[in-house]
């Protein structure tokens, strides 16, 4: 089982500004408006992604008008009891959406959604960490993530929650699970392409709980994973296509660009354009939409994760390339629609 520090992870999330410069596009359909379902904020030694950044990268010429922020340990409190320490995190990011809601630094709702984590073993005893995220978020605070990827090999970073195999089946978690639904909040799912099954299993078992898979399901493509990309995408699909058929899952359209993909664009001496991008990663984004449909689909940056592989810009031109076929009303839903929806995020004022 790995056993890489947090900042060893992050300090894989490093880019190079001037790598990424090097690959400038003209925006595809500027106009299209888009919520940005999937991001973070962090400030991790000699690794700063804070609100500045995020805003740099959104107003970088694709019309983004709000954002959901996603948990990475960001900010927990120094102090205090062990389960709550994790309310810092909201804290922070409550203050950074006040701050891009004041409109002084423009016209993005920056982390207009937040989603935080809680340790769901903790059972009943997890309602007080719930509330507590709530209360923080001050009207933002909508859902909770507790990352579950884990492999055997050591070549896979696990998640930085330390989860153990098959945490979605353990008894511990789905009490603590069951009580999403009380504080009427969502769930995101992270874990591994090989972890899909038991993704089915939790469905299926609160069929009325709503919950968005992240990143197309994680397929790897290092370690084990690394030159089977043939080999595997059948498995994938398979579980794509099994997980669509439960009513209460979403699905994520992005995060192919982080290095446990293993598409290796941050060893090229150019970053990839968007035409490329978009060709690579047609086969996962184009079965999820067909499995789902776009009503439960949303594009999202996962940044800065991804940006080790390409710009803002970039990014979401080549997700734009992949949905050049789609109706007008589809790319409003793969947009910005449904993670609105999912989020339950207020339309922006006329």
């Amino acid at each position: 089982m790995s056993t890489i520090s947090l900042q060893d992870r992050i300090n894989r999330y490093r880019v190079e500004p001037s790598w990424l410069a090097r690959r400038q596009e003209e925006i595809i359909d500027p106009a299209l408006p888009i919520c940005d379902p999937h991001h973070h904020l962090w400030d991790f030694s000699g690794n700063r992604y804070l609100l500045p950044e995020l805003l740099a990268d959104a107003g970088s010429g694709h019309n983004v008008e709000r954002t959901v922020f996603i948990e990475c340990t960001a900010f927990y409190r120094a102090t205090g009891p062990a389960a709550l320490r994790v309310i810092g995190e909201t804290e922070f990011v409550n203050g950074a959406a006040a701050m891009a809601a004041s409109g002084r630094y423009g016209p993005v709702a920056a982390c207009d959604g937040i989603v935080g984590y809680a340790d769901l073993t903790l059972g009943a005893a997890v309602e007080p960490v719930m509330a507590a995220h709530v209360a923080a978020g001050n009207g933002r605070f909508r859902g909770i993530r507790h990352a579950a990827g884990w492999d055997a090999s050591e070549d896979v970073q696990n998640s930085h929650t330390k989860p153990p195999p098959q945490l979605f089946r353990r008894a511990d978690f789905r009490e603590g699970f069951a009580r999403l639904r009380q504080f009427g909040l969502s769930f995101d799912i992270w874990l591994y392409h090989p972890q899909l099954a038991d993704v089915i299993d939790l469905a299926r078992a609160f069929p009325e709980q709503p919950m968005v898979l992240d990143h197309v399901g994680g397929p790897l493509g290092i370690g084990p994973y690394a030159g089977r990309r043939d080999d595997i995408f059948p498995a994938w699909r398979s579980a794509i296509r099994e997980l669509a058929t439960c009513p209460n899952l979403q699905v994520k359209l992005g995060g192919l660009g982080m290095k446990i993909c293993g598409f290796a664009f941050h060893e090229r001496a150019e970053p990839p354009d968007s035409a490329e991008l978009a060709k690579l990663w047609r086969p996962y984004v184009e079965t999820c939409i067909e499995a789902f449909g776009p009503a439960r689909c949303m594009f999202e940056s996962n940044f800065p994760v991804d940006k080790v592989s390409c710009s803002y810009a970039v990014l979401w031109n080549a997700f734009k390339r992949l949905a050049a076929g789609a109706s007008a009303a589809e790319k409003s839903l793969l947009f910005r629609d449904t993670a609105m929806r999912f989020y339950r995020l207020e339309a922006p004022a006329a």
